[in-house]
This record gives structure tokens, C-alpha cells and sequence, in this order.
């Protein structure tokens, strides 16, 4: 009986695994680390289909356009072809490209000139913000105190 399916190599991922490991040392909430991932992981993408080199300040601007990302995505050994799949991860691809757009323009720098570090004090900032508006649990007076655990 053939085992060849079991042989097959999983794609590299983008993110080296002392990145993944800076990623997974954060406070961040799971969830947050998560998200964060995924913006590190389309970040590494976004820069190897341009050949923009991370520490590199290449000031790369432009984003490519959809059609460059699914071109790219169909040229995947991992996507084997699947033009369903390729014109959905160009979607996300485009998707992550707006929100590092949006982490960048704030310091003056383009999306792909972003570094883990810049991913990463950015998911910090949003996750303190975030925790300031959540109001205390302390109850209001008149309320019996919460049951202690």
C-alpha cells in the first residue's frame, strides 16, 4: 500500500523561527498574537514577491495589484494549481497589505519597509488601548462585590 501522501514537504514559511519565537514571546492576549502572525507572515510574503529585503530600508512603496498576487500564488508548488484558493489567499494578501498601509503611514515609511518589530509595537499599543476603555470591575456602589474565585 502507497504512503506517498505523507511524504509530501510542507511549504517554508515566510517567518524564521527566531521570528516566530519573538512573535510567540509577546504578552500579547492569544488572539492578538494570532492576528499578529498573520500580519508578520503577510508582511515576509508581501516582501518576497517583491524582492523587498526586510532590514534592507528599500522604501518599497507599491503593493502589487491582485492579479500579480493570484499570478504569484498559482506559481506555488504547495497551491498546485488552484485558482480558487490562489484568487482567495490575493484577497487576504490585499487585505493585510491595507492594514500594514496603515501601520506604516504613521511612521512616514512604506508598508513593506515594516519590520517584526514595528508589527510588533503596534499589536502592543492596540492591545493597551484596547485594555484602557474596558471599565473597572469594581462594583458600583449600591452592588454587592463579585464572588471571589
Amino acid at each position: 500500500m502507497g504512503s506517498d501522501w505523507c511524504r509530501v514537504t510542507p511549504p517554508r514559511s515566510p517567518l524564521s523561527e527566531s521570528e516566530l519565537a519573538e512573535l510567540e514571546a509577546t504578552l500579547l492576549p492569544v488572539l492578538e498574537r494570532h492576528h499578529l502572525r498573520l500580519l508578520a507572515h503577510g508582511l515576509r510574503t508581501l516582501q518576497a514577491i517583491t524582492g523587498a529585503t526586510h532590514g534592507g530600508g528599500s522604501q518599497q512603496e507599491t503593493i502589487p495589484d491582485h492579479a500579480t498576487l493570484v499570478a504569484w500564488a498559482l506559481g506555488q508548488e504547495a497551491l498546485a494549481g488552484d485558482v480558487d484558493f490562489a484568487r482567495a489567499f490575493a484577497d487576504q494578501l490585499v487585505a493585510t497589505a491595507h492594514q500594514l498601509e496603515a501601520i506604516a503611514q504613521p511612521l512616514g515609511r512604506g508598508p513593506l519597509d515594516l519590520e517584526l518589530r514595528d508589527l510588533i509595537t503596534w499589536a502592543t499599543a492596540s492591545a493597551d488601548n484596547r485594555l484602557a476603555i474596558i471599565p473597572p470591575t469594581t462594583p458600583l456602589p449600591g452592588e454587592p462585590p463579585a464572588p471571589s474565585p
